[in-house]
């Protein structure tokens, strides 16, 4: 299957190879510059996100891809649907503001409570030791999605072996490359 592949890897020199590999290694160092970058335009230490569950259907199902911003000058307003992280996990939330209050001494010092709506019950218990969400554990308000795109990461996180193999693979095709 790939043996002509093989061949053309062992025909390639030295020279050649450690080009293949930096060429690889550049396309990464490309792809981790793209996303830091979209993270400081967005304000948001993670401005993609895939929906891992059903908690916020119909609005979005799992394997849709959220695009996310984090306003700085804006309040999170009754509705709108966030990304939130709870300290100590490391799986983010997507679920929708159902109430929010300010605290007297500042306007964007704000709390907020969440829920999903396919959920009966508000993310109270989901909070832990906290009674409301502050601002620093919201990750980004909602802005965009792509409906199931996400579900290639979902297949890799549930697969492993899927995710050694393309990148196996892609390593593979980086360093056969002739370009």
């Amino acid at each position: 299957m790939f043996s002509d592949e093989l061949n053309a890897l062992r025909r390639m020199g030295l020279r050649q190879a450690l080009l293949q590999a930096l060429n690889f290694c550049n396309v990464i160092a490309s792809g981790l510059m793209m996303w830091k970058g979209l993270g400081l335009i967005t304000n948001t230490e993670s401005p993609i996100v895939v929906v891992l569950s059903g908690s916020m259907e119909p609005a979005f199902y799992r394997g849709d891809l959220l695009f996310l911003t984090n306003p700085v000058n804006e309040p999170y307003l009754v509705g709108d649907i966030t990304v939130y992280k709870i300290p100590g996990e490391e799986i983010p939330i997507v679920h929708r503001v159902i109430e929010s209050h300010y605290m007297a001494d500042a306007p964007l010092n704000q709390e907020v409570l969440t829920k999903g709506d396919n959920n009966p019950q508000d993310d109270i218990l989901l909070y832990k030791n906290l009674k409301w969400l502050e601002r620093q554990h919201i990750v980004g308000k909602v802005r965009g999605f792509l409906p199931y795109v996400g579900y290639v990461t979902i297949a890799m996180n549930d697969f492993p072996q899927l995710k050694y193999a393309l990148l196996g693979i892609m390593g593979l095709f980086a360093l056969i490359s002739r370009e």
